[in-house]
């Protein structure tokens, strides 16, 4: 059973927590590059794991992340001037570069021992793969790199990235990602023509080249641990002879990846951003490794990018307070949940859920193997880190490029043996 310990060490990710700690060992994506578009413009607030920052991008086009405030009177330098490479308070003036020095003192003397002494606090942060990303943990352990999943390696005109505010812990997003179980129900068109009938006989696969998602709404599920996390094949019945595998990848500490519908498709992924324990920047990624994406309106739709407020919140125009949009009669006649779009359907049950969950009060089924294994991983992990000081695996960035898969076997291969060469990134 979960217990109400667990579930505080796997949610909480402020500084001095298990799973905190954890996650300063790691890059972590959390800006948009159109968000710093261009030298010396608007400065941007962040909020990662729990701390209160401001990130920029200065004359000469370095990134800058620095604590809010000013240290001098605690102004938030969201407020400041970005100008001639360095963040400066509005009040006092004191103005900072992007390591967190001090280049000016203006209402100080001219040789005020201040200005060696003081120092913002700085992260480092990079842009690679279509976003920006930050480390916030000892610099003495920082990665050589970002992790090299597969949708940072193709050319930019390959991927499209979207992004999303979610009111609940980073956890609900991920265990919402690698649950292969709810895809066939929660995301399930229904038939109008057959409104008579129960829900099971009025189900229609969401497309033709995943139709076993419907007519096989109980997966049994394989799941395999592996160097980057996890290695989930849920198993659907094809035929007689062959069996339908919708292998999901877990990548710590917060991506997942789905099956391409078939195998010139764009493939999608998610990553689950912690801001603080109540909230989470969900990152949607599509990208074709064989080719650009030229519709990128159809990869919005198939992407299921959830329309979000363009005022820098990036706040779902349909979310909790407006109950997501729902439309009953949708739901009464051919859809699920009578939400639109497969992305504010994940985002709606995750955050109803409540921002942190109670897992000791869950009746977990056989569906849930992989939740389970996620779990159970993450907190070894954070545990092993404590104890030991070590953590290998954000030191290997090779070790993500992988991809998951849907693909049909025979009866009697085992899901990674048939589908290792498909599951492989150059």
């Amino acid at each position: 059973m979960f217990t109400e310990e667990d579930n505080e060490a796997l949610t909480r990710v402020g500084p001095g927590t298990l799973m905190g700690d954890l996650m300063r060992r790691y890059w972590m994506p959390f800006l948009l590059p159109e968000e710093l578009p261009a030298p010396d413009c608007p400065p941007v607030r962040v909020r990662l794991l729990g701390e209160d920052l401001v990130a920029f991008r200065d004359t000469n086009g370095r990134l800058g992340l620095l604590d809010r405030y000013c240290p001098h009177r605690r102004v938030d330098l969201f407020f400041g001037r970005n100008e001639e490479c360095g963040l400066r308070c509005v009040y006092h003036g004191w103005k900072f570069d992007v390591d967190g020095a001090v280049m000016d003192m203006p209402a100080e003397p001219i040789n005020s021992p201040l200005r060696s002494e003081v120092k913002i606090k700085s992260y480092p942060i990079v842009e690679w793969g279509g976003l920006i990303w930050a480390y916030l943990g000892d610099r003495a352990h920082m990665p050589p790199k970002p992790p090299e999943l597969e949708w940072g390696l193709v050319p930019p005109s390959h991927r499209h990235i979207g992004k999303r505010l979610q009111e609940n812990n980073f956890a609900q997003g991920v265990e919402g990602g690698i649950d292969s179980s709810h895809v066939g129900i929660l995301h399930s068109l229904l038939d109008p023509a057959k409104a008579a009938l129960p829900f099971r006989e009025r189900q229609q696969a969401i497309d033709p080249k995943v139709k076993y998602l419907a007519s096989d709404t109980a997966p049994r599920f394989f799941v395999r641990p592996t160097d980057y996390g996890l290695r989930i094949g849920a198993r659907r019945v094809a035929s007689d002879s062959e069996y339908y595998w919708r292998v999901t990848q877990f990548l710590a500490p917060f991506y997942t990846m789905i099956a391409r519908r078939d195998e010139t498709g764009p493939i999608a992924g998610h990553a689950w951003t912690p801001i603080d324990d109540h909230h989470t920047w969900t990152f949607t990624m599509h990208w074709n490794p064989d080719a650009p994406l030229e519709d990128i309106g159809a990869v919005d739709s198939a992407a299921v990018n959830v329309p979000v407020y363009n005022d820098g919140s990036y706040r779902p125009i349909n979310n909790r307070s407006n109950n997501y949009g729902i439309d009953r009669d949708v739901q009464r006649l051919s859809s699920s949940t009578g939400i639109q779009g497969i992305g504010l359907q994940d985002s709606a049950i995750q955050e109803t859920m409540g921002p942190i969950v109670d897992r000791s009060r869950e009746i977990l089924g056989s569906g849930d193997a992989a939740i389970v294994a996620f779990r159970k991983l993450m907190l070894a992990q954070a545990r092993h880190l404590r104890e030991t000081g070590e953590l290998p695996l954000p030191n290997q960035p090779e070790l993500y490029r992988v991809r998951s898969v849907g693909i049909v076997l025979p009866k009697g291969v085992d899901f990674e043996e048939g589908a290792k060469a498909r599951m492989q990134v150059a």
